[in-house]
This record gives C-alpha cells, structure tokens and sequence, in this order.
C-alpha cells in the first residue's frame, strides 16, 4: 500500500471533486442553444481580462494533441532550465500568472449570474493565486487544484474530440511512463517543484504542518501527492466526451467517466509499494477507456 488507507480516500475524493468541479465549469462554455439550433458544437468565449478578449488556440481537432504534446515537452525543458539555475522566482512567477488565467476562467463560470462577473471572476484569480504562490497552505493549496483544471480545460475541450483525446492519453502514458521509470526527470522536477513550495497537484501531509509549508518530506513528516498532470488530462477526456454528446443532449454521459478513473487510481494508490515513484497516466488512461466502454455499452441498451 502507497499510503494509509484514510490519506489514500482523502486523494481519491480530492480527485473525484476536481473532476466534477471542472466538468461543471466546461459545461458552463457550452452554447447550448446555438449547438442545437446549427447543428455544429459551438464554445462560449473566454471571458476578458482588462477589456482584451482571450482566444482559444486555433489549432485543428486532429492535430491538438501533437500541439499539446509538443507544449509539455517545450514547457518541461524551461522548467529544467529553471531548475539548473535555481531561478525560482522566475518559475514562480510564471506558475502565478498561469494560475491566474486559469482560475479566472473557472471562477467565471461561477460568478456568470454576478453583476460585472468578469471583474469578480478576474480579482477572485488575482487573490487566490497571489496566495497559492507567495502565502502556500493546504486549505489554498487544494482548493485552488479543484479549479485550476477546470479552467485548463475550459480553454481546450473546444479544439479536443473523444478521438484526439484518445491519442493523446496514449502519448502522455508512454511519456509518463518513460519520464518516471527509464529518465526519472518527471521525479527531479516534482522534487523541484516540493523544494520551491509550490506543487502543481494535490497535496497531502500525514500530520498537521505549519501554516505556508507545503514542502515537509526530509522534515519528519510524511506527504501524499497527485500531480496537475494526473488531475487534468482524465478531465480534459471526460471534457471530450461532454462536448461529443452535447448535440443529442446526453451529455451527463460524461459523469460516468470519473468513477472509472477514479476506481484505476485507487488500486494504483493501494497496490503500489511504500516510497516508490510510480507513473499514473498508464493506469487513469485504462480507466478512461473503461469508462468510454462502459458509455458505449449503455449507448446499445438505450
């Protein structure tokens, strides 16, 4: 068993929350009334910041996942560089203003009913990432991991279709898989990321820590981890799926992924060896195909 069993429940909810809370934020950017009436899926927009409208990127269904690929690979070697020259700063100050496009776009799809939600939305973003990066704790910490992929996904489920996503899961596995077990540089960069006090995942101590330490492993104290990776991919999968069946109005299909995911990261958490680093997109893939499975075999019954 990875970690103690209530540690290990603990992740899973977390995860099961974030997944949920992003779908609904999803389902918030879908133009329902002009996807019916056109026949053609069609995104809400972004909301702005500072009066400048933010755009999706303009990238063909079929080639989004090269181009997320490809980001991954270009935004690891920058997180090398930073990390070869101890510059955290730098990788701070990038984490916040990813964080705050991020959260902007997921809180938005909450404060939409709001007078000037926009601006709520955006001073909302601005406060709780200024706090995740300069004033860490566990409460901000996780909280602001419920979100964060949520708004990620928001910005990508538009250009991403089931089959895409399905390509996608596969590379990021083989990556994963290759980056833990063969480079072990996905390992270095975690360590990276601990030691400058900001993860980009869930976070979990075994005992009660200091205000602002979210960095204890070496200190006495054991913690449990799920990296950003392994909380947004699944849901940008689910995302695909909401998007795929939002024409013919099962789109609740996609609430049925979740579980399945969920389900493959639990035996990965308890069958896996104490303090050993284990890549988990190879195991949440085969969840999200179980799941994509199992909404096929409903799909014949009805």
């Amino acid at each position: 068993m990875k970690h103690q069993p209530n540690i290990i429940l603990w992740i899973v909810v977390l995860f099961l929350a974030a997944q949920y809370t992003g779908l609904f934020v999803v389902n918030q950017y879908i133009d329902y009334p002009t996807t019916v009436a056109t026949g053609n899926f069609t995104s809400r927009p972004l909301p702005a910041i500072a009066g400048q409208e933010i755009e999706r990127p303009a990238v063909a269904e079929g080639a989004t996942p090269w181009y997320i690929i490809t980001a991954i690979i270009i935004g690891t070697l920058f997180l090398f560089l930073l990390m070869k020259w101890n510059a955290v700063f730098v990788w701070k100050l990038w984490f916040f203003l990813a964080a705050v496009l991020t959260l902007h776009f997921a809180f938005y799809a909450f404060a939409k009913p709001l007078l000037h939600a926009t601006a709520v939305s955006f001073v909302a973003a601005l406060v709780f990432a200024w706090l995740k990066v300069w004033r860490p704790g566990l409460f901000v910490q996780n909280f602001t991991e419920l979100l964060i992929y949520g708004g990620l996904a928001a910005v990508f489920f538009s250009i991403l279709d089931v089959k895409a996503m399905l390509i996608l899961l596969v590379l990021v596995s083989l990556y994963d898989a290759y980056a833990v077990w063969k480079s072990k540089h996905m390992i270095s960069l975690a360590k990276f990321q601990t030691a400058s006090g900001l993860f980009a995942g869930l976070f979990l101590p075994y005992k009660p820590v200091d205000r602002g330490k979210i960095t204890v492993e070496g200190k006495g104290i054991r913690t449990a981890i799920l990296g950003g990776g392994d909380i947004g991919f699944p849901l940008l999968f689910a995302a695909s799926v909401l998007k795929e069946y939002a024409l013919t109005g099962q789109g609740w299909l996609a609430l049925l992924i979740p579980p399945f995911v969920a389900i493959a990261l639990l035996l990965l958490l308890w069958f896996g060896k104490k303090d050993r680093f284990y890549p988990a997109m190879p195991f949440l893939s085969i969840g999200c195909f179980a799941g994509l499975g199992a909404i096929l075999l409903i799909q014949l019954v009805l």
